[in-house]
């Protein structure tokens, strides 16, 4: 029998998920099929409806060799795992002559903890006796209900994991019966270990020829240096523009006053006195200092904020090393108590240490929260070398999105990743490249951007009144169907009561519900409108008569203020480089990539996408940021814009939609 071509894999994967084969799919499977070959590198746009999934999942099985995909969302996750997988599986398996196997894997705290639920929380970790509900008839909280629901679920899952159990829980919820790495006693030393569901996920994944997982727990694989993920020999990662994000997130450290006290009353159980007291008197002193701080970058660290720093480090190390000579044999579960008190002070120690000894590579900045106060916050200023090191060096490599591709080329996307510009040569260099795939839809025929050339520009003052007059025409025009993207939580606020008061539209608005129920209440009624902020700009798949008119307020540069965003843009411009174009107007073309993206899900879609900052029209950055969306047919003429939707919705309702 002789071996089958990428071609016949992939025209029998097509017919098993019920899909059609597309140009740019083949294109990109044999492109995917190549680095892998060649151990080289891919940066592959492919837009929405190309079928990217089986582009890249076709040519991975068909090399035989275990590949990890990465991906950012839950929905993507499910995707793979409950269609994809199963259906390209069982038709490519005849062809492969085998049958590959493939699992999920998701951090250890995804996972609910039979100890934490059978042992119950440690003594100071209780809230208010909640696992005493447990034991009540009927209890009266929603917590007590979802308490008691989990330890039912737990009896029926096979899987443990967070996401199987529906409906979901509040993350309060969820904390009472798991537990992080750092908290976890290890499957030899826990009681529970042999039928631990995250050591089972572990195991699954190590037998595995695909493994699934997350951009965060491949982040935790290469910075924390502990294998978390199997070996392998290809990867892949999907939603590949917002790895960046993904990775600094887990690169980050925090302190506030909240964790550190916690820290301190978990370890006073377990250490002598004048351990627990030099933690408690450093706890107190950072306590103090952090009700006086004010939000913004540390481009030093102050005097006195360093002497708390080292001291809340060395008070912290005294801890951790009393811990390891004293044991408590009178404390309840003292293997739990101590792993977890270990953990909290690990963590203020490693943290503490890390700002104290200042890096040219991180930056330190104060946050303040209305709810939870003030928080001492450190990021490093770039996350390329950690991946040109931990991601490139050791695989082939091939990251896809429908937005990859910025201002007209790869080399944006490719910098913030630590790749050099396409072709450049050199020893330490990861040689790559990047194509774009196209898409199956005509956005030329299928949309239109239209820019608001005639509102005044956006200022940081407050609402723009000629700006909610034209939003107001133009849902007119619309007939609602309008997904509203908005820079901020304030402006879509505003916004949302503006037209309640103007319109009868029905006008939903993120944070009044859950996004599931909003998006799913949006898609079920066209004359709806739904306004939000940044999770709407990539999250929302509604095709159909329901998103006809998508609105961008303004472009969505990142704060002036913003510590972590003005650091970067800062670092490249004494590098000599354009410090706003690398990084603001890199930040904005993507946002705006993904938000357009949202109006085209389905060949049958037309609409409009309106950007209310005449900047993309009139600034020099525009012409940039334009490039950077789908090629709709452009224009600046509102009496267009409405006259096109006026239209669009005339057809709709026409259609009985």
């Amino acid at each position: 029998m002789t071996k089958p071509s990428l071609s016949e894999l992939l025209h029998a994967a097509v017919t098993a998920v019920g899909g059609v084969e597309r140009p740019g799919q083949v294109t990109m499977a044999e492109a995917v099929a190549e680095v892998i070959d060649d151990n080289s590198h891919l940066l592959v746009q492919a837009g929405t409806g190309t079928g990217k999934s089986l582009g890249y999942l076709v040519p991975a099985l068909a090399h035989g060799e275990r590949v990890v995909v990465a991906t950012a969302t839950l929905a993507l996750q499910r995707q793979l795992v409950e269609r994809d997988l199963p259906r390209t599986v069982d038709a490519l398996s005849p062809l492969l002559r085998r049958r590959p196997e493939y699992a999920m894997l998701k951090g250890r705290s995804n996972y609910l903890c039979l100890h934490r639920l059978n042992e119950g929380v440690p003594q100071e970790e209780e809230e208010d006796g909640l696992f005493d509900q447990f034991e009540a008839a009927a209890p009266t909280s929603k917590l007590g209900q979802d308490l008691l629901r989990m330890r039912d679920w737990a009896d029926e899952t096979e899987t443990g994991d967070r996401d199987n159990l529906t409906p979901g829980v509040s993350d309060r919820a969820w904390a009472q019966i798991s537990v992080s790495s750092r908290e976890c006693l290890g499957a030899t030393k826990c009681a529970y270990g042999a039928e631990c569901f995250a050591e089972m996920a572990r195991e699954r994944a190590k037998l595995a020829d695909v493994v699934i997982t997350n951009h965060a727990l491949l982040a935790i694989d290469a910075i924390e240096g502990a294998p978390v993920v199997p070996q392998h020999e290809v990867l892949i990662v999907d939603e590949a523009h917002e790895l960046v994000s993904r990775v600094t997130g887990v690169a980050t450290g925090e302190l506030t006053p909240g964790q550190v006290n916690r820290a301190v009353r978990r370890a006073a159980k377990l250490v002598n006195e004048k351990a627990a007291d030099s933690l408690q008197t450093a706890a107190e002193t950072f306590e103090r200092l952090m009700e006086l701080a004010l939000p913004g970058r540390l481009e030093e660290i102050p005097e006195d904020l360093g002497y708390a720093l080292m001291a809340l480090r060395d008070a912290a190390r005294t801890v951790i090393s009393a811990m390891g000579a004293t044991r408590d044999r009178s404390v309840q579960d003292e293997d739990v108590v101590r792993k977890q008190a270990l953990a909290s002070v690990e963590s203020i120690h490693t943290v503490a240490e890390r700002i104290a000894n200042g890096s040219e590579w991180d930056v330190v900045w104060y946050e303040r929260h209305d709810r939870f106060g003030a928080s001492l916050r450190v990021a490093p200023l770039s996350v390329s070398g950690l991946l040109r090191e931990k991601l490139f060096s050791e695989r082939s490599v091939v990251l896809t999105s429908a937005t990859l591709k910025l201002g007209g080329d790869f080399n944006g996307v490719g910098a913030s990743l630590g790749l050099a510009p396409e072709g450049t040569e050199g020893e330490d260099v990861p040689q790559w490249k990047g194509i774009d795939v196209g898409s199956p839809f005509d956005y030329p025929k299928q949309g239109i951007l239209y820019v608001a050339r005639h509102l005044s520009p956006p200022g940081r003052e407050g609402s723009r009144g000629d700006m909610m007059d034209e939003l107001t025409e133009l849902v007119e025009a619309a007939g609602g169907r309008t997904l509203g993207l908005f820079s901020s939580m304030r402006a879509a606020q505003a916004a949302a009561e503006e037209l309640r008061g103007r319109l009868d539209t029905p006008i939903l608005l993120q944070g009044e519900e859950t996004l599931g129920e909003l998006i799913k209440a949006f898609a079920a009624d066209p004359a709806t409108c739904l306004f939000g902020t940044l999770s709407l700009w990539q999250g929302v798949d509604v095709p159909g008569p329901s998103s006809q008119l998508v609105v961008m307020d303004r472009i969505p540069f990142p704060r002036p203020d913003d510590p972590l965003m003005s650091a970067r843009q800062k670092a490249v411009e004494q590098a000599g480089g354009n410090g706003f174009m690398a990084v603001a107007a890199t930040h904005a073309a993507l946002l705006m990539a993904q938000g357009a993206g949202r109006l085209v899900r389905a060949s049958g879609d037309r609409g409009v996408v309106a950007v209310l900052d005449p900047r993309l029209a009139n600034a020099r950055y525009g012409s940039y940021l334009r490039a950077s969306m789908p090629d709709f047919w452009y224009t600046t003429d509102r009496n267009q814009a409405r006259r096109s939707l006026a239209a669009i919705d005339a057809r709709a309702k026409a259609d009985g939609q």
